[in-house]
């Protein structure tokens, strides 16, 4: 599992460690670690063109010792002096090996420099900077958007708020960021996780030091250690009977959808509750499932037993609507929420209010109309604000998206990393809500169906272009090829871009 932390926990830690180390021993480690992925990026070191963008703080010392790490190797190093101050002994270093230095004094000249590089190193702010960059730090951020060769970014890209992801104004966007000691919640959130590129992290010693994380990110392995998985003792039911109440007149594929996801996802039943146009197409598609034909007003007591519910995908939100969710709210196993669901819950939030887990998979739309807070406040605060869902409304939350996080209280949020853009189409949140949904009813706890649900999702939606109906195809292999990690005993985890 990939842990992440706030700019003032990583800074303690680095306290903690400097105290018992010789004066410059971490600048030392970083900047080692920074050159050779420098060197790497660059593929041939010699002769090759580098500028590097040197802020005042402990950034821009990294950036200028690994800056005469490249140019003792045979490359034109050039670093840009943003501020006034700087660090003096890795600017002696840089000189030293033969870099050259100067000053922004004209957008002009900085910008050639740019745009003739073969890389670009962002020093320019450090882990602590919030708010806006300001002059001349936001116009050499924005400089590096016109630089033909790579963009490094030193511990966070500049502009990018560290503890948050969160961006005011002008930000570096990075190919490659190299951060130091732990991942920092900025780079595992958007909108900073869209400017951090490949994140590569360089130990530094700080992990003894280093208290419970505040983020975390599953990897392939965490997934399958956590997937429900059949023996020999298995039946249908012992696997999971799901309950899905979704689809409409109006919205007859988002229960095809639904369904779809929760049976590929393995659950060993589904129970489908609906009226007649969206029953009949499930009928004629999943045969497997075992149907309900809901009459007007009728609720779901003819259903049969289920472990968990899927409620909300294409239900629509008339009165007819509103006895379903009511009925399946005041059930007693734990229900995933979504869609119309949403919109339903958001009119009465005292339907949220049952002994029983509840899983909301709200879009920034419908969370805003649950925390009645414009969207675009929640898309520049993501972190913040799936946060307060939680606490506020006492329930477990994953909230898709650009990044796509899950949290519950007194739990670290949980970033997903196999997201992609190819997923913003129409039905894959259905088909989300029943792979989740089956994870409930296997037996997960909302938190960890929620994430292993978003891990999986985003994988088989990985290439495209797609139908919502590829990723349904998609999951049992991407579920098999994932569980086969852990009878394999699992590879080596790396931060996925």
């Amino acid at each position: 599992m990939l842990t992440a932390y706030t700019a003032d926990r990583i800074r303690a830690a680095e306290s903690t460690l400097m105290a018992g180390l010789p004066e410059g021993t971490l600048m030392e480690r970083a900047a080692t670690g920074l050159a050779v992925i420098c060197a790497r990026t660059l593929g041939r070191v010699y002769g090759s063109r580098v500028v590097l963008l040197v802020g005042g703080g402990d950034n821009g010392g990294d950036a200028l010792y690994a800056g005469a790490r490249l140019a003792s190797r045979g490359a034109r190093v050039d670093a840009v002096l943003a501020g006034t101050r700087v660090h003096e002994a890795g600017l002696a270093a840089l000189r030293r090996a033969g870099g050259r230095v100067t000053t922004p004094r004209a957008a002009t000249q900085a910008g050639e420099l740019i745009g003739a590089a073969d890389l670009v190193v962002d020093g320019l702010a450090g882990i602590g900077g919030t708010g806006a960059l300001r002059e001349p730090y936001a116009t050499l951020a924005r400089l590096t958007g016109d630089a033909r060769g790579a963009v490094v970014a030193v511990d966070v890209p500049s502009g990018v708020d560290a503890s948050s992801g969160r961006i005011e104004g002008a930000a570096v966007r990075a190919d490659v960021t190299v951060t130091f000691g732990a991942y920092k919640i900025g780079l595992l959130v958007a909108p900073g996780s869209g400017n951090a590129g490949r994140v590569e992290l360089v130990d530094i010693g700080l992990g003894p030091h280093l208290p419970g994380p505040e983020a975390t990110a599953l990897t392939d392995d965490d997934v399958a250690a956590m997937l429900p998985r059949p023996d020999a003792a298995s039946d249908k039911y012992s696997r999971g009977v799901v309950g899905i109440a979704a689809g409409s007149h109006r919205y007859t594929g988002a229960a095809v959808l639904a369904v779809g996801g929760a049976i590929r996802a393995g659950a060993g039943l589904v129970r489908y509750a609906g009226v007649a146009e969206p029953v009949d197409q499930v009928r004629a598609r999943w045969p497997e499932a075992v149907i309900t034909s809901l009459r007007p007003g009728e609720g779901i007591e003819q259903v049969g037993r289920v472990q968990a519910w899927v409620l909300g995908p294409g239900l629509g939100t008339e009165p007819e609507s509103l006895a379903i969710a009511r009925a399946v709210l005041a059930s007693d196993v734990p229900v995933l929420v979504d869609a119309d669901g949403l919109t339903l819950v958001a009119r009465d939030r005292s339907l949220l209010r049952r002994t029983a887990p509840v899983l909301i998979t709200p879009h920034a739309g419908e969370l805003s109309r649950l925390l009645d807070v414009p969207r675009e406040q929640i898309e520049a605060r993501r972190l913040e604000h799936v946060r307060r869902a939680a606490s506020e409304l006492g329930v477990t939350v994953l909230l898709k998206g650009s990044t796509t996080l899950v949290a519950g209280e007194g739990s670290p949020v949980r970033a997903n990393l196999t997201g992609s853009p190819w997923l913003a189409t129409g039905g894959t949140g259905d088909v989300l809500a029943g792979l989740a949904g089956a994870l409930l009813a296997g037996g997960l706890s909302p938190y960890d169906a929620a994430s292993c649900a978003a891990h999986l999702h985003g994988i088989a939606g990985r290439h495209g272009p797609l139908a919502a109906w590829d990723v349904v195809e998609a999951l049992s292999g991407v579920i098999a090829s994932i569980a086969d990690r852990r009878r394999e005993g699992g590879r080596p985890a790396r931060l996925a871009r």
